[in-house]
This record gives C-alpha cells, structure tokens and sequence, in this order.
C-alpha cells in the first residue's frame, strides 16, 4: 500500500532565520491524525540562515539523527562534543536519561538538514553522541545504509539507535534506477529531498514522502533523485 504527502500540504513555520517543513505534528504544528508514523516521531526538513540556529536546549528519551543537505551544521552539546557537519553527513544522539545540545550554521552559506526523531524501544538509556562523515559518492546510484538498531547483524550501518530502524540514501540520475524492498509486516518513509522522481508509479517532487507498506517500489529520477527511506516494524 502507498500513501502520497504533498509537501505543499504539510505543517509549516517561517521565522525569517528559519524556514521550516514539518512532516508530523510539531511546535505550532498540530494535526492529531498525524503525530507519527511507526516509531517515527519527527521529521523537520530545516533551512537556517547564516550566523542563525537553535540555541542550548534540552533533550530526553528520544533517538535523534540529522542529515545535512546542503551548507554547515556545528553541533555542541553538554556532553562536550562539538563539531561540524557539511552535506551528506550525519550525526545522531540517543538523548536518554537528558542531554542539552545547540544547533547552528556558521556558514557563510544556506542551511539546509532533515531533523528526525525516533521513538526509543526503552526509556533511560545513557546519553551518546556520534557522527558519520560519510562521502557523498557513497550514495551515488546504491543505496548507502545509515543507521540500524543496535545488535542488528545484517546491516553495515555505522550508526545504531535503540530502535527497530533501518535508514538510507540513494542519489540516482538521468538513465539510473533503484528498487526499495519493503517485506510483509514492515513499512517505511521515503522522502524525496531534492529533485524529481517516479517513485512506486507516483510523481513526486521535492520534499515530497511516501508511505509504503508491505510492497517494493521502483525510484526512476527525472533528472536527479536524492531520496533517504526510513524502513520500520508495521504499526
């Protein structure tokens, strides 16, 4: 089964610093029919200003990746990590037991990073902070894995979270294709992030999501298709 969100119909926030599309119900953002999707939580598609961003702020029992499209994400945190992040990167936090961290672009440059949530499979796991400076050629017609569950022996994802997870990216262009296997009782999120593309005989654009359960779909781009898929237990 698939299910086509319109990015043009999803929850929005322009704050001048910040241009926000929120995929579930967040901040001033509020539709009860969607809160999440499976252990999806939150997925922000953020556009930061130079010299802008989120100050100091708390965070508690929630799985955190972010994916950095374009320009520079420097993350701090109290547990004394900081760093930046430039595209195709990604850093991730099991918030846990309670962190505080910041986020901001001190690029000369347009922000852009996908913020996504997970729901834990438990409450009060230790704090943990990490990255992964992955190449973007990793992602060129293949699909790279990103993050799994911990103890997951059959995926090669280099981040582990404390849910039942599988995320990835695939960068496809003109005369290139790609197949993404969804098996019976699971489903997954497939966001278009830049560019256009028939995904599972839908026309999708950027920003554009699909729902899909229990089937494969093909992705065949329409010049360039840069698509990250969260594949999850059935709810």
């Amino acid at each position: 089964m698939l299910r086509y969100i319109d990015s043009k119909k999803m929850g929005r926030a322009n704050h001048g610093w910040l241009d926000s599309h929120f995929h579930f119900s967040f901040d001033q953002y509020y539709n009860p029919q969607n809160i999440h999707y499976g252990v999806l939580r939150v997925l922000n598609d953020d556009t930061v200003q130079p010299d802008e961003g989120f100050d100091t702020h708390p965070h508690k029992n929630m799985e955190i990746i972010s994916y950095v499209v374009n320009g520079e994400l420097t993350h701090a945190d109290s547990m004394r990590n900081e760093e930046t992040l430039t595209r195709g990167m990604s850093q991730y936090m099991s918030a846990g037991t309670g962190v505080h961290h910041s986020e901001f672009n001190r690029g000369s440059g347009i922000l852009r990073f996908l913020q996504i949530w997970i729901l834990p499979d438990a409450n009060g796991y230790k704090p943990n902070y990490g990255s992964v400076r992955f190449e973007f050629s990793e992602r060129e017609n293949k699909w790279l894995p990103i993050a799994a569950q911990y103890g997951d022996e059959k995926s090669s994802a280099p981040i582990r979270v404390h849910a039942d997870i599988n995320m990835s990216a695939i960068y496809l262009r003109d005369g290139e294709h790609a197949a993404f296997n969804v098996a019976q009782n699971r489903q997954a999120y497939v966001v278009l992030i830049e560019g256009t593309a028939d995904i599972g005989g839908i026309k999708m654009t950027e920003r554009d999501a699909l729902e899909v359960t229990g089937e494969d779909v093909e992705i065949t781009p329409d010049g360039i298709a840069h698509v990250l898929a969260i594949e999850m237990a059935q709810e």
